[in-house]
């Protein structure tokens, strides 16, 4: 089968980025391909081997998934082209004949122990937890002997014929894990009127004003912070780059100028994309401060104060 009708994902089969991938309607016509972890995933972009590939970027309990943003951030560029928000809870996956107090070993996702840490402690206080490299990876590492149970999502019990001994497993209810398509960058994803877009940003000097200095570069332009935190650049203590997530697309003339403002200050900007919002499919209800048109209003306007024949 050709690149171009591969997909990638952070397997094995069964996982909840597999579940995610498969909400979108082009998986149907493509080969969806498991890896053994996101840089994996990412990297089968890179070279070629797939098309694009579904990664967990954050979570609404833990917050972001290091090894997709410093997988983004690093090497030969890429750029997000979809994203999908997965509501997430968990079950307790043991071998058929299992009991409940017979658990002594628990594994999953590192992502996924934040999630159930206060359940884990009051129904199973004893057990000891080890990472696996994803919740179905660690489903097949308790089909195949290694631990005891596995957190992963009850329809990944099936998959490695594993029984539920507890299901809906959660600490916070309503968690919600965002995840994203990445892929090459070719031509921009055309704007449907709720996007998003995705940068990262190197200040270029530790100063008082610097991060007020990058915030204004896009509120001056009207554009809306969704996400914004810090990653290590892995240059030294103290050393760190901003990923951000603003509301519009970068053919929208007040996310493009805003952009262009941000780059002015900070010359060491990666734009990763930009794509349709699927939280809600609106700009949280609000009309943005200014409009296509208000931009192209005022170009006219000032085109007339210079005497320039519009």
């Amino acid at each position: 089968m050709s690149l171009s009708t591969k997909y990638g994902y952070l397997g094995p089969e069964g996982t909840f980025t597999e579940r995610a991938l498969r909400t979108l309607p082009e998986a149907a016509t493509h080969e969806l391909v498991p890896w053994p972890s996101i840089p994996a995933a990412l990297d089968a972009v890179r070279r070629g081997d797939t098309q694009a590939a579904m990664v967990p970027l954050e979570n609404s309990v833990e917050g972001a998934v290091p090894a997709t943003v410093d997988g983004l951030a690093d090497g030969d560029p890429l750029v997000i082209v979809r994203e999908v928000c997965l509501p997430i809870t968990f079950a307790l996956l043991a071998r058929p004949g299992t009991k409940l107090h017979e658990i002594k070993t628990v594994t999953g996702h590192s992502h996924a122990q934040p999630q159930v840490r206060k359940w884990l402690a009051a129904h199973l206080p004893d057990a000891e937890w080890q990472c696996a490299s994803s919740n179905a990876e660690g489903a097949r590492f308790v089909r195949d002997g290694h631990f005891d149970a596995a957190v992963a999502g009850e329809f990944t019990g099936v998959k490695y014929g594993l029984q539920p001994l507890v299901t809906d497993i959660h600490d916070v209810a309503g968690a919600t894990t965002r995840f994203v398509l990445a892929s090459r960058p070719e031509r921009a994803v055309p704007p449907t009127g709720s996007d998003k877009t995705t940068l990262f940003v190197h200040l270029v000097d530790d100063r008082p004003d610097a991060l007020l200095e990058l915030m204004l570069a896009l509120s001056a332009f009207g554009v809306n912070l969704l996400r914004i935190e810090t990653r290590p650049t892995g240059e030294g203590l103290g050393r760190y780059y901003f990923s951000i997530d603003c509301e519009g697309h970068i053919t929208d003339v007040r996310v493009g100028e805003a952009v262009k403002n941000l780059r002015r200050i900070c010359p060491h900007v990666q734009f990763l994309g930009s794509y349709p919002r699927a939280e809600d499919g609106v700009y949280a209800n609000r009309t943005p401060p200014a409009t296509d048109e208000q931009f192209t209003e005022a170009d006219e306007w000032l085109a007339r104060c210079l005497g320039i024949p519009l």
